[in-house]
């Protein structure tokens, strides 16, 4: 299998979904390259199967424009996007690279609504040159962020990384540490350090975990109603507003202060938590920056768990920070190479199910659980979301997307606790036998509920769409 960073699991990007907006958009910025040397006056993007079914609430087309335009999601001003939608709209052309040429989004993006035989989530770019095809070509955007190109390697296949702890299955995790007495998260250090030096793994850590804050403290700064017409409203805001006596913030910093000075009873802090989850995906909803965790979708669920414990547990700071990222990146790279994370493929279970394994794994490790505690709690997490259907409410990312956060990341404090609680040699169930039994329900989940919106809530709940 691919050698995999867990940076390859903490994507940093724009929502609303990874599989949906920032896949095709690094398609598209992938295919630029391909284009520096040709000749062209038109080009057409065919998107197929659950990229056309649910391509605009997810935002797909978006996407793809922003990557021809060469805007890189890690980087673009996200309060510009509708000023770069709206010069393409109004002029009806399109600058790729140094050429401009026409364009209407509504004519030149096709919405295929059938599936090619590869992938449920696959786009073409078709380049044409007075009336004839210059090129084309298909990429697959296979979940998390990864695009494969139609004809080419698994993009992180080519690293030709060779891991000092070669890691396929939980179980050779426990072997490795078997033999070298190390914690998870050091097991996982060590191969990263074949990926980058430990200042890059220190400062893309450090970098990974201010983005998370950044887009919770702004997911708790803004109210009003999401975007996409089903009205869905904020509240992240509201919550973080009444638990903080209305008092208000000019910084993540001094918001962060606040929250560790006020009661932090049960019931508090199981607020404070879901209020960490609504936020990134009210955020991740409205094209905001979010950290991909394995998805966009998911995204939510590990912020909220760690900050839970950054703010309410004894903690050893950025340290901590460091280890539960390690240990919860590994665990996103199990379930990536035994299973899936794309919900087009496996439904929510593959994203909720595996943010919230990931999550627990994470916390256990920080929270003084052994190797075998660690790998328990993320079984205990994904064994509580097998089956769980991808089925959002006109093809958006926000019902039931955005509350399912919230429950995946109280999921994953759940089974932490219990795993640390627990012996491992009781248990019956191991992380390998849930992620095997993860594929197996993908597999024979109707395509209804593997993000079409063709079943599910998505059929049951009678909605009109107030905007376009």
């Amino acid at each position: 299998m691919e050698a995999l960073s867990i940076f390859d699991i903490f994507k940093i990007g724009v929502g609303p979904s990874s599989s949906h907006t920032l896949g095709p958009w690094k398609a598209a910025l992938d295919f630029l390259e391909c284009l520096k040397e040709l000749d062209f006056d038109k080009i057409e993007v065919q998107l197929y199967g659950s990229l056309s079914k649910t391509g605009k609430g997810h935002a797909t087309d978006v996407a793809v424009q922003l990557g021809l335009l060469g805007f890189l999601p890690e980087t673009i001003n996200t309060s510009d996007i509708e000023k770069h939608l709206n010069q393409i709209k109004n002029k009806a052309q399109i600058q790729i690279n140094d050429k401009i040429i026409p364009f209407e989004p509504s004519a030149n993006i096709i919405f295929k609504n059938y599936s090619l035989p590869k992938h449920p989530n696959a786009l073409t770019f078709t380049v044409f040159f007075e009336q004839q095809i210059v090129t084309e070509t298909t990429y697959y955007s296979i979940g998390g962020g990864f695009i494969v190109k139609d004809g080419a390697i698994n993009e992180t296949a080519d690293k030709k990384v060779k891991l000092k702890y070669p890691i396929n299955k939980a179980a050779d995790l426990i072997k490795h540490i078997n033999k070298t007495n190390l914690s998870i998260a050091e097991i996982v250090y060590f191969n990263e350090l074949c990926f980058n030096k430990c200042e890059t793994i220190d400062e893309k850590i450090k970098g990974i975990y201010n983005e998370m804050l950044n887009c919770v403290f702004n997911g708790c700064s803004k109210g009003g109603v999401l975007p996409g017409g089903l009205n869905v409203k904020r509240r992240a805001y509201k919550i973080s507003t009444q638990l903080l006596n209305r008092q208000k913030f000019k910084n993540a910093v001094d918001w962060i202060k606040a929250i560790k000075a006020t009661i932090t009873d049960f019931t508090a802090v199981n607020k404070w938590v879901s209020c960490f989850a609504l936020a990134v995906n009210e955020e991740n909803a409205a094209m905001g920056r979010v950290v991909t965790s394995p998805t966009n979708g998911a995204a939510g669920v590990i912020p909220a768990v760690l900050l839970h414990y950054i703010l309410f547990a004894p903690n050893n700071g950025l340290k901590d920070v460091k280890k539960f990222l390690l240990t919860a990146g590994e665990i996103g790279c199990l379930f990536k190479k035994g299973a899936t994370i794309s919900a087009a493929v496996g439904g929510c279970q593959a994203e909720i199910g595996v943010s919230s394994a990931m999550a627990a794994a994470g916390l256990t490790e920080v929270l003084g659980g052994s190797p075998e505690q660690v790998l328990m709690a993320a079984e205990i997490a994904m064994e509580h979301h097998l089956g769980l259907t991808c089925d959002p409410i006109k093809g958006l990312v926000q019902i039931p997307c955005i509350e399912r956060n919230a429950m995946g990341a109280n999921k994953a404090i759940t089974a932490a606790n219990l795993a640390i609680m627990s012996n491992p040699k009781n248990a019956l169930v191991n992380l390998d036998a849930v992620i095997k039994s993860m594929w197996d329900t993908a597999q024979d989940m109707s395509d209804k509920y593997k993000e079409t919106a063709e079943g599910g809530l998505a059929i049951n709940i009678s909605v009109s769409l107030s905007e376009c």
